[in-house]
């Protein structure tokens, strides 16, 4: 009963339900509501007359799907009607958003017509891009989609059908692969005959199954040649020759279950009378035919996937319609066709197959998946799922002639999907890029550590950079083995290589006036400190840049860096530098790691350093000198320093866009900033300078985990040599993006 309140909640908590239309444009003056509406609209609005294609130049409608639904079969809960379906409808508002960033609306229809339906639907077609059907019985959805497709010229798809069959069929591709069975082979039962069920025949069909190996199955039985009962002209596509009459019967040899149909069905006697090696597919919702406890308690060799999240191998909806349409949409595909459903089947079959996130992990408590019985599918959350299934479809779309604007360079369209995920992608993509463009050597000193390694496969099968990889050989070989990764990479153990000896040398005459030992240095770099020793490879021009620190304090990294490659010349510190990405736009906080109390001199030093970084990502630097004044409103000594600080700014770097010492809400509203008239900053800042090491480090990490933004990061600034540190809970997508930023580093150098 909690679970249900706790939904009622969550749905009438603030403003109700769980979407909402937000504007694109600006409209907060005059000028504004000219354009947004009269008479400026009348501009686009006659262009679309001339050329009905600019529709999708003007307007949102290449972005906008329409989610109809009569309510007449709503999830498990049958015919709840139009207005009792719209939470769903909603939600599946929210998924495409989330997942695809594609608008929607929806639109709930109180007729159980079909022809209503799809008269509705024509009379939508110049409002929006596609057609999402939901939650429509059958038999009347095969018949209402049939004919928009050949009536309309906008991709129209019903999810029910085809979704559950795109994700059941790339997970079927996977497990009889695992199980060491053709497709072409296999017997396979399939029971319920509703929309998804004729989906899910249709395309095992289409990947190969054999139309007389398969038995479908209704609540009257069989379904076979002469049947009468309960027949129409969609089961009858799969009407069998076939003595079998229950699906007791069917059950009994057959390599592949598919329930489609309710709590259940499928028996614990089924699942001991089927072949070895058995694939089941329980996808009844919210309670599937058999639960896995009970498939297990039979026999051991079953694999297994239903429709819900707290079980292995969810097929989930949500990995195909949000992709789906998004490629759909972006080639302006006229129809959603049996070539696009199969691309989408076989591109998430595929990325099953490949090694999973952090990020993934994290998203779903830190559990590790890897391509096995209990991972055939990729789960939902994992942004790769985007990138893999959109372009796929897209590139079917051309190859069979339905996409009327088709996609000129595949890698750019991926880049730029990679970027509606979140403006730190588009700036790493950026970084990345540069990196790829001359890679360089970064040494790792943790090289042991499984996330390392698994960076280090990345980088190199990416052309990022050269990874050399400090510690036990035969340790990190096994744990290599262990992660089933193959990567010929330099492995260095300091108490065997033959530059410890010269890296000692070099060691002792940098640092015996500070109290060390050619014995202590030998020592240190063969056993007590592999980041000196990495250091030492950079200080020697053995390795580029190094990387490290995710074993380790933040200083057990900075110390030695600093005594052996040390800071540029003519500078009084290091500095740290975030970059922290929201959804529209990034801001650069520094700095936010290193010094703790900085004088007004090594303020300035972190300003230009910050706006040299910046510039490097082709973004014009606006720096804002943070302070609790606005440019000298309070006499103190804290402002008096920054005060200076941007004196030395404006001194040393004259063409630098600085201001301060300001507010924080000065720094980054517009508004706020326009009352200030005298200020060089005309627009809002995006690199904030912190007047101390408390503000900057509790700013980010409020940022951070309150606000929403991704922190890439800590960018160290002011080195002789490229050495950035990782944190502790980094995860490999984080160690790629900051060796990514450590080669551009040396690139720059």
């Amino acid at each position: 009963m909690a679970k249900f309140k706790d939904s009622l909640e969550y749905h009438s908590t603030g403003r109700k339900g769980k979407i909402e239309v937000i504007s694109t444009k600006p409209c907060q003056t005059a000028e504004d509501l000219s354009l947004a509406y009269s008479p400026g609209v009348a501009e686009p609005c006659l262009a679309i007359q001339k050329n009905p294609d600019d529709a999708y130049k003007y307007t949102a409608k290449g972005n906008l799907i329409a989610v109809v639904s009569n309510g007449t079969a709503v999830l498990g809960l049958g015919n709840l009607g139009a207005l009792a379906g719209k939470p769903v409808m909603e939600g599946k508002g929210i998924l495409f958003k989330r997942f695809a960033d594609i608008d929607v609306f929806d639109i709930e229809l109180d007729t159980e017509d079909p022809d209503e339906i799809i008269k509705a639907c024509q009379l939508l077609e110049p409002t929006f891009g596609g057609i999402n059907l939901e939650d429509i019985k059958a038999p009347e959805c095969f018949y209402i989609e049939e004919t928009l497709k050949k009536t309309m010229k906008i991709p129209v798809f019903h999810d029910d059908q085809h979704g559950t069959a795109i994700i059941s069929s790339a997970a079927l591709i996977n497990a009889l692969h695992l199980v060491g069975k053709k497709m072409e082979d296999i017997r396979i039962v399939v029971n319920g005959a509703g929309a998804s069920a004729n989906s899910c025949a249709k395309l095992a069909i289409a990947l190969g199954v054999k139309p007389n190996n398969m038995i479908m199955c209704d609540t009257k039985g069989v379904i076979y040649k002469g049947r009468v009962e309960g027949m129409n002209p969609y089961k009858e596509l799969f009407a069998a020759e076939t003595s079998f009459r229950t699906l007791e019967e069917a059950a009994v040899g057959a390599d592949v279950l598919f329930g489609l149909s309710a709590k259940g069905a499928f028996t614990k006697e089924m699942i001991a009378s089927m072949a070895p090696n058995p694939v089941i597919f329980a996808m009844a919702n919210p309670d599937p035919e058999i639960t896995p406890e009970d498939a297990y308690s039979v026999r051991d060799d079953v694999m297994i996937a239903t429709g819900r999240s707290d079980y292995p191998n969810q097929v989930n909806n949500v990995l195909g319609f949000p992709f789906i349409f998004r490629g759909a949409l972006d080639c302006r595909a006229s129809c959603i066709n049996e070539e696009m459903k199969l691309a989408a089947v076989k591109a998430l079959a595929q990325l099953a197959r490949e090694e999973v996130p952090d990020s993934v992990c994290k998203a779903y408590g830190n559990q590790k998946f890897a391509f096995g019985r209990d991972y055939i599918i990729p789960k939902p959350f994992d942004p790769r799922v985007l990138l893999h299934v959109a372009p796929a479809i897209a590139k079917a779309a051309m190859d069979s002639g339905v996409a009327r604007q088709p996609i000129e360079d595949m890698a750019k369209y991926i880049e730029h999907l990679e970027s509606t995920q979140g403006k730190s992608k588009e700036i790493m993509r950026m970084i990345i890029n540069k990196a790829k463009s001359d890679p360089k050597t970064i040494v790792f000193p943790e090289g042991d550590n499984e996330k390392i390694i698994r960076a280090a496969k990345e980088l190199v099968e990416e052309g990022i950079a050269k990874p050399i990889l400090i510690g036990d050989r035969k340790k990190i070989i096994q744990k290599m083995t262990e992660l089933n990764i193959e990567l010929d990479v330099p492995i260095i153990e300091p108490a065997e290589s033959s530059l410890t000896d010269s890296y000692a040398n070099e060691l002792y005459e940098l640092r015996q006036r500070k109290g060390l030992t050619l014995n202590e240095s030998l020592r240190m770099l063969r056993r007590k400190s592999r980041t000196h020793f990495g250091t030492m490879m950079v200080r020697m021009g053995d390795a580029d840049a190094l990387l490290g620190g995710i074993d380790t304090h933040y200083p057990e990294t900075i110390r030695p860096a600093l005594e052996v490659i040390g800071k540029q010349k003519g500078l009084s510190s290091v500095h740290g530098l975030y970059m922290m990405a929201f959804r529209k736009g990034v801001y650069f906080l520094a700095d936010t790691t290193v010094t703790i109390d900085p004088t007004a001199e090594e303020l300035a030093e972190t300003a230009i350093l910050a706006a040299e970084k910046v510039r490097m990502l082709d973004i014009e630097p606006r720096v804002a000198m943070l302070s609790f004044s606005n440019f000298g409103s309070v006499n103190h000594p804290q402002s008096k320093k920054v005060r200076q600080a941007v004196e030395i700014v404006k001194e040393r770097a004259p063409d630098l866009m600085v201001e301060g010492e300001m507010q924080a809400d000065t720094a980054v509203v517009p508004d706020i900033l326009e009352g200030f008239t005298f200020s060089k900053l005309k627009t809002a800042a995006n690199i904030l300078i912190f007047p101390d090491l408390n503000s900057g480090n509790i700013c980010y990490k409020l940022l951070h985990h309150l606000g929403g933004a991704e922190a890439i990061g800590p960018i160290l600034m002011g080195m002789n040599k490229p050495v950035h540190v990782l944190q502790r809970g980094d995860s490999v997508n984080d160690i790629v993006n900051m060796a990514a930023i450590a080669v551009v580093d040396a690139q720059k150098a």
